[in-house]
């Protein structure tokens, strides 16, 4: 991080950056928490695990207590959306989503993020970071896709785990959410997500389980019921599963209004519930006097309160929160009595850089990508320029106005400045004769610059968010997998006049593309959701100062019926039947025999790769770890990375899908160049779990191991026996 004066105030940027920090462990933390509870009443402990209630003080969650007994240090917690950046604010940053992150395969980048992150929540005052969301791509259509990682539990959960590093380096708590099996919006409180115990285990659990390990201090409940129980009220998934078996010691905090009932949430597992009241507009409170009066009538032990007041204060000084941590100094609700503090630093050079390393080039037909400097352009589409999305004209972004660098709903944040395409694309080529036509349904103009240009490039959308909104008609989730505002009728308008058209799309994932095989769209690059700097991003792709590298994190079908999950829908509890299993995504496309439009880890670059020479060190016992070392060669002519992914397959008797990816590698090669690789596989991922014995086992038998440039392109594969 680097201080600019102009920015930041320097003396602020230099605290910012000494709060890297060392972490007591969990212990030292408890060993302080019960020093505390011994001097604090109930009454204290009350107002420490009970929010104050929406809208009453400056932060989207707050706890009622402001201070208590005999606790140096404590002035409230403020709690804070989004996976995105600061919401509800001034002088922050909207950093590239979490889907963008995993399309870069990097584990750095995943820490520099959430590092940069933190900086930000920790310049606002902001205790505890709504964040990282790492629910699973199950479907496609799912409304909040673009906030998580995509459709692997691995990549995922490695995401995850860098996130909460990233946070705890900080100093600031992370959450991560929703816990579990959340995966769509519509009737998000009222639907039952019906999983399997082996499913939940070994593909919805593997990234709360990462989160646990790396020392998450809280974790979100989720709104949905799980197997017929509410998620925030389940003995078996907050007690059985999370704090016994997964031995997590922060806190569990119920999502907004997630839970009415005072009894069955406290003693179902839940910790502090947010953000107080039982609904949005309602004074009725969940916990607060009500919980004192269920733990003075013997409903609530009074264990239990101590437990869960004990758990929040453990967190709150294991993130050394107790020592000179900065004061709130946003307003979410009242602007006037915000600081308006600017915490940016120099954070757009990262957010560009993972916005140009997320784009994934999908087509590339006679390399016709890069660009040269000084040709004639036709800039086309309403998503290249300016509107009330980006210039943040709607609440939490629920429309769909201009260029869309982010979804909508609490997972967004407010934009200080956003770079479009056309401005980012202008600023790049300034010798360039640059036309534009930024109006979807003019078709005429839109083929009259396409017809006057060397290039036309058409940049297209589809968006999705939180149900709460319902933006042109899509309630949160998508009702269809296809480009809005009339995108695929505006690419054949330009394609028939421009038989050099480049197709760019912003999106929460997947999208129908009906004209993927027209002569005249020689290339595609899929940028996802890349946050403020999208336009200089997209421009540094299309113009070669930074070869694309964006692997796909989730599988792009050739039609809609191919993939494994919808949405459900009904009334009035909607049980949602996670019946494919393990089977979602590339998982289901391999098992199925379908051939997909794109796989999953597929991105092309501006070079060629070649790899060779393997050598595989195979265990010999259940405890062993598998590697796999091979030469990765640039063969091209031009400096890029290479993402090698490394899949298992199990024993067929495990009933597993018949690839899992297990690891990956982001390796830089200079053309003509190569680079040595190693990849490995330990022995606690070649497990799975046995629903008899309640334990993870190895089965025996013979595995199979596959290192690929995605989940269909492989390269080499061995197998060993286990027995």
């Amino acid at each position: 991080m680097r201080c600019h004066i102009n920015r930041i105030p320097f003396f602020f940027c230099m605290l910012l950056i000494a709060s890297v920090q060392a972490l007591q462990t969990w212990d030292q933390a408890y060993q302080q928490a019960n020093a505390a509870l011994q001097k604090m009443s109930n009454q204290d402990k009350i107002n420490i695990v009970s929010g104050a209630g929406w809208s009453v003080k400056p932060c989207v969650g707050n706890t009622i207590a402001d201070s208590l007994q005999g606790v140096s240090g404590f002035n409230g917690l403020c709690l804070q959306d989004s996976p995105s950046g600061v919401r509800y604010t001034t002088g922050n940053s909207v950093f590239p989503s979490a889907l963008n992150l995993a399309a870069t395969f990097d584990r750095d980048l995943m820490l520099q993020q959430a590092e940069l992150m933190a900086d930000e929540f920790k310049g606002k005052g902001v205790n505890i970071a709504l964040a990282p969301m790492m629910n699973m791509l199950r479907s496609p259509f799912g409304g909040r896709n673009w906030e998580g990682y995509g459709a692997d539990p691995y990549l995922t959960s490695e995401a995850a785990r860098l996130a909460v590093r990233g946070f705890n380096n900080r100093g600031v708590m992370s959450t991560a959410k929703h816990f579990i099996a959340n995966e769509q919006e519509q009737f998000r409180e009222t639907s039952s997500s019906n999983v399997d115990e082996r499913t939940l285990h070994e593909f919805y659990l593997p990234p709360f389980k990462a989160s646990v390990e790396e020392g998450v201090p809280s974790i979100m409940c989720a709104y949905n019921l799980f197997n017929g129980t509410y998620a925030c009220e389940s003995d078996y998934l907050l007690n059985q599963i999370l704090k016994k078996e997964l031995g997590f010691r922060g806190f569990v905090m119920t999502d907004w209004w997630a839970t009415k009932k005072t009894k069955e949430s406290a003693v179902g597992g839940s910790d502090m519930m947010m953000p107080g009241t039982d609904a949005f507009g309602s004074n009725n409170e969940v916990w607060g006097p009500n919980l004192l009066s269920a733990v003075q009538s013997g409903q609530v032990p009074q264990s239990r309160l101590d437990d869960m007041a004990k758990r929040i204060l453990a967190a709150w000084y294991k993130l050394g929160q107790d020592n000179g941590y900065p004061a709130v100094n946003l307003h979410s609700f009242d602007p006037s009595k915000a600081k308006n503090v600017d915490v940016r630093a120099d954070h757009n050079l990262h957010i560009r850089k993972v916005g140009a390393a997320s784009s994934i080039l999908l087509k590339n037909t006679g390399n016709i990508l890069p660009l040269q400097a000084g040709v004639s352009l036709a800039i086309v589409g309403d998503d290249a320029g300016p509107g009330q999305t980006s210039s943040n004209g709607c609440s939490d972004h629920g429309c769909a106005s201009g260029t869309i660098p982010q979804g909508w709903g609490s997972g967004t944040a407010n934009f200080a400045s956003v770079v479009t395409p056309l401005d980012g694309i202008t600023k790049r080529s300034p010798n360039s004769k640059i036309q534009s036509s930024l109006d979807n349904n003019d078709l005429n103009k839109a083929k009259t610059v396409a017809q006057q240009s060397d290039y036309a490039i058409v940049f297209v959308f589809a968006n999705s968010g939180e149900a709460y909104i319902t933006v042109e008609g899509n309630p949160g989730d998508r009702n269809d997998l296809n480009l809005w505002h009339n995108g695929n009728a505006l690419i054949e308008a330009v394609a028939s006049v421009n038989k050099n058209t480049i197709v760019v799309i912003h999106g929460p994932g997947a999208v129908n593309m009906p004209w993927i095989n027209n002569p005249n769209v020689k290339a595609v690059i899929h940028a996802l959701f890349p946050g403020e700097e999208t336009g200089n991003a997209i421009a540094q792709v299309l113009f070669g100062d930074v070869n694309p590298s964006g692997r796909l994190p989730f599988t792009i079908a050739k039609q809609e019926s191919d993939y494994s999950a919808k949405i459900t829908l009904g009334q009035p509890i909607v049980q949602v039947p996670y019946t494919e299993g393990l089977f979602v995504d590339y998982r289901h496309f391999d098992a199925r025999n379908i051939e997909p439009l794109f796989p999953f880890g597929f991105g092309l670059s501006f070079t060629t790769f070649a790899y060779s020479n393997f050598r595989a060190n195979y265990p010999t016992s259940k405890s062993d770890t598998f590697s796999v070392s091979f030469q990765l060669s640039n063969t091209g002519k031009v400096n890029g990375h290479e993402v090698p992914q490394l899949y298992l397959g199990f024993p067929r008797s495990a009933q597993e899908p018949p690839k899992n990816l297990r690891n990956f590698a982001r390796v830089f090669v200079n053309a003509g160049q190569q680079a040595s690789v190693t990849l490995d596989i330990p022995s606690n991922q070649m497990q799975i779990w046995d629903v008899n014995t309640k334990q993870w086992i190895t089965p025996s038998g013979q595995f199979t191991v596959f290192v690929g440039a995605s989940s269909r392109d492989i390269k080499w594969q061995g197998s060993f026996t286990l027995n």
